[in-house]
This record gives C-alpha cells, sequence and structure tokens, in this order.
C-alpha cells in the first residue's frame, strides 16, 4: 500500500510508520513538527515528510495514495479547551476538508483518528456504536462532529472508516505523560505518590497507543465491505479500568507509593465503559498485544532505562499542554 499519514511524528503516528515500513508499506508522513526536541527515543523516519498543516493540503498532495489514515488534531480535552474556535477549526473543519482532498484525489480509503470521548457522560455502562454521543468538551464535540462530516462523503469509491479510540497509554518515542495511565506512573515513580484529581470512580476504555496504530493498519487492510463507512470502537471489553483501578495497579509496580486523592476536579464529568464486540466481529484475527499490566510494566522499564526524572515529569517535554503554550508565546 501506498499510505498518507497526517500527525506521523506524535503519539500513535511514531508507532504507526514504524509498523507500516515493517510491513513493506510505502509510507509519506505530513507534519508540522510542532512538538519538535519532546523526543524520547528516536523515531523512525517516514519515506517521505511533508512539513505542512493539513488545512493547506490539496488533492494535489494526496494523489496516487491508497489510504489517507489521519490523526493529526489537538489531542486531548485541556489543549482543546485553549481555544475552543482553533480546535473546531482543526479538528472538525480540517478533518472534514482532508477527507474532502482525499476523495477528490481518488484516494480510496479513508481512516480517522475518532475517540470514545465521543460517549462522554455515559448514560449507561457498555456502550456500543450505537449509543448516543453525549460529548463534554470542545474536544470531544470536534470528533463528532468531524466523524458525522466524513461518514456523509461516502460513495462507491470512497470508503471513510472511523476508529472510535480508548484512551491510549503507554510507551512511544514521542512519549506523552499527559494521559491517565501515563501519568499516574510517572508521578508515582518520580514523585513517590499517586495523585488522583477525581474520586477515582470514572470508567475509562484502555489501550496501548501501539495497538491503536496496529488497529488501523488491520482496518486498512479489512475487506471493503465490511468496514466502509462504519464507526468502530477500538479496545478490549476486559480494558476498561476505573482510574482508582488503574492507581491499585501502579501501586503493584511501585509499592512504596502512596495513592492520594486530592479532589481538585471533583467528580468527573466523564464516564464510560464501552463495548468493543463489533470490532472483533469485523477483524476476527486481530487481538491486542498488550493489556494494561503489561503496557505499564513495559513503560516503567523505559522509565528506569531512559532515567526518567522529577525534572522530566514537570517540565514541559512530555506535556503536550505545556508545550503548546510555551510555543503559544
Amino acid at each position: 500500500m501506498k499510505v498518507f499519514v497526517t500527525g506521523h511524528k506524535g503519539y500513535i503516528g511514531s508507532h504507526l510508520v514504524d509498523l507500516l515500513k515493517q510491513e513493506g508499506h510505502s509510507v509519506t508522513g505530513c507534519d508540522l513538527s510542532f512538538y519538535e526536541g519532546c523526543e524520547f527515543e528516536p523515531l523512525v523516519k517516514a519515506d517521505i515528510e511533508l512539513d505542512k498543516d493539513i488545512r493547506t493540503l490539496t488533492p494535489d498532495d494526496l494523489e496516487g495514495y491508497d489510504c489517507v489514515m489521519h490523526l493529526a488534531a489537538i489531542s486531548n480535552d485541556p489543549m482543546g479547551d485553549i481555544n475552543t474556535s482553533l480546535t473546531y477549526n482543526i479538528n472538525r473543519n480540517g478533518s472534514i476538508n482532508l477527507a474532502k482532498m482525499a476523495k477528490h484525489a481518488g484516494v480510496g480509503r479513508f481512516l480517522f483518528a475518532g475517540s470514545c470521548s465521543v460517549y462522554g457522560k455515559g448514560e449507561k455502562l457498555d456502550l456500543d456504536e450505537s449509543a448516543n454521543f453525549n460529548p463534554v468538551s470542545a474536544y470531544a464535540i470536534s470528533k463528532v462532529d468531524a466523524e458525522t462530516g466524513i461518514k456523509k462523503l461516502a460513495d462507491a469509491d470512497f470508503s471513510p472508516i472511523i476508529l472510535r479510540n480508548s484512551t491510549a497509554y503507554g510507551y512511544s518515542p514521542m512519549l506523552r505523560i499527559d494521559l491517565v495511565v501515563n501519568n499516574l506512573l510517572a508521578c508515582a515513580f518520580t514523585r513517590g505518590d499517586i495523585r488522583i484529581m477525581s474520586d477515582g470512580t470514572p470508567w475509562r476504555p484502555l489501550i496501548h497507543c501501539r495497538d491503536i496504530a496496529r488497529a488501523f493498519i488491520a482496518l486498512a487492510k479489512a475487506p471493503r465491505e465490511d468496514v466502509h463507512n462504519r464507526s468502530i470502537n477500538i479496545g478490549a471489553n476486559s480494558e476498561n479500568y476505573q482510574v482508582k483501578d488503574v492507581a491499585n495497579k501502579v501501586k503493584k509496580l511501585i509499592p512504596n507509593a502512596n495513592v492520594v486523592f486530592t479532589g481538585e476536579v471533583g467528580s468527573d464529568p466523564r464516564n464510560y465503559r464501552v463495548n468493543f464486540d463489533l470490532l472483533y466481529k469485523l477483524l476476527p484475527n486481530f487481538k491486542l498485544s498488550y493489556n494494561l499490566d503489561s503496557g505499564m510494566e513495559e513503560l516503567h522499564k523505559k522509565f528506569i532505562k531512559n532515567k526518567f526524572s522529577l525534572a522530566d515529569f514537570e517540565g514541559s517535554k512530555y506535556i503536550r499542554l505545556k508545550a503548546l503554550k510555551e510555543r503559544l508565546k
């Protein structure tokens, strides 16, 4: 396959480039390199790299590709709330426009990095793809709107697939510690405590970032009639956890760390436990390569190997919101 990946230097994109190239695919990456200098370990380079804003891409940029895998976005709730109009402009308008450009260029398959955060304040447990949207942040609303707009473009020649990804965690060469699992583990490793800002009861579906990349590739290769214009939850039923459960697993890895409930954010309105049966019905041979235990163990070993420090934890290098604010200045 000849694949065009946006956000290829990001937390998930860096894994995706690596896996695509291992399989022998031709990879063009498009990334503004906004977080250059934030690498945890060296990245695998795409065959061709474009330093462009996805909002400026044209059909000429996308002509000749079999598939677009679109990951580039303002990437979580706190970042999305800095400037909501910019979040909608990039995550919603930019994504829909990119899909239009890909369709115009004759790209057959368009994979969009959606999010299970579209379920937001979940109305019930074990939400499948038919559940109502209930977003509680600009980021989640932008994902709802983008998903809706992209799916309207589907036709006999253009096949969108929406990946509603679980909350990512785990090691990446473009490490992030502003994600719940990584943050709790990094806090315990560097500070000796496990700080939970909510009451610990909200549910989250969790998935290793490399498994998200693997799902992209599996869906790109799946029979068109099975996945055409589908929205698909990406994760596993066994990988739904309450935040307090994550904290307890961190304590098993770092026994001397104490769990501290700070109560800073009170009751977190984001609470969703998700059902993933459709994914495994469509991809019966697909399974996650990590569970939460093995993913945390790997990241813990990487912290030790790379001497992850308190300065790393408190600095901006691995926290996208801090890095973004610095660059906006």
